[in-house]
């Protein structure tokens, strides 16, 4: 067997049975806990969305396990509270967009599965060009679990108002790959603000203080570290887009169900 099939059986292992003793079809199923759920468009229509994992521009280059639907599905005391945050952004000529919200854990799953495919490099160029595949795991980008599948993480940027529309040319799989940490210019374009990288950047150049980003860059994080904090927002310093509300409605459940309207409906 090769190495990388053991790890992932025993990584899938541990997955499974620390989704603190609910199992994810049982979480899908609980009325109580899925009434909780609701659509950011629904409650703020005017932050804009990229959710990355349902189209193939991300670090597994295809559509993710999970992601039926282009859509961010947060807990309500999560999606009221980026609202008031918003309000505030636009006031100062910004608004966010989001890139990922809830996250199932069948999508954490099918990262562990394409993690552990070391023959998979598709995306490295823009994704992890620093970084080798095998220490992913090692690294921290990678892992068994994610507070996404909570239901109160976000990831997200601020675009600059009056947004474009459309914001950007959409990717296309096969079009040459763009460093992520590469100055703005030379990067996959984004309608972002300049943040340093861009999301989902392998990279230490990622991590929010990173001493080697300053200037408008800098700036750009403390406005939106600092505008999401009043709020509540709590940030990951390994990564300059990624929150989480707190206090977390659920802080110890992985829930399953996939990101799709329809599974808020049939509850």
């Amino acid at each position: 067997m090769p190495a990388h099939t053991g790890l992932l059986a025993g990584i899938l292992a541990v997955s499974t049975a620390a989704v603190t003793g609910i199992s994810p079809g049982r979480a899908w199923a609980e009325p109580s806990a899925l009434d909780a759920f609701v659509i950011l468009q629904d409650i703020d229509p005017t932050i804009l969305s990229d959710i990355r994992y349902a189209t193939a521009h991300n670090f597994v280059g295809d559509p993710v396990d999970g992601y039926p639907v282009a859509a961010c599905i947060l807990t309500r005391p999560t999606a009221e509270a980026l609202s008031r945050a918003q309000r505030e952004f636009i006031e100062d000529g910004f608004t966010m967009k989001v890139y990922d919200c809830y996250r199932p854990q069948r999508a954490v799953d099918d990262f562990v599965g394409w993690a552990a495919d070391l023959t998979d490099q598709r995306m490295k160029d823009e994704f992890y060009p620093r970084v080798d595949k095998s220490a992913l795991f090692a690294d921290g980008y990678i892992a068994a679990r994610s507070g996404h599948s909570r239901g109160s993480t976000i990831d997200l940027t601020l675009v600059a108002l009056p947004a474009e529309q459309p914001p950007v040319q959409p990717y296309t799989p096969g079009r040459p790959l763009l460093d992520c940490a590469a100055p703005q210019a030379l990067r996959f374009p984004d309608d972002s603000v300049d943040m340093g990288t861009g999301f989902d950047c392998f990279d230490t150049l990622a991590n929010t203080v990173d001493p080697r980003i300053d200037g408008e860059q800098a700036k750009n994080r403390r406005l939106l570290a600092e505008g999401l904090d009043r709020h509540g927002f709590v940030n990951y310093d390994k990564e300059w887009w990624h929150f989480t509300f707190q206090p977390e409605p659920y802080p110890d459940t992985f829930f399953d169900f996939p990101v799709d309207p329809a599974a808020l409906v049939c509850r």
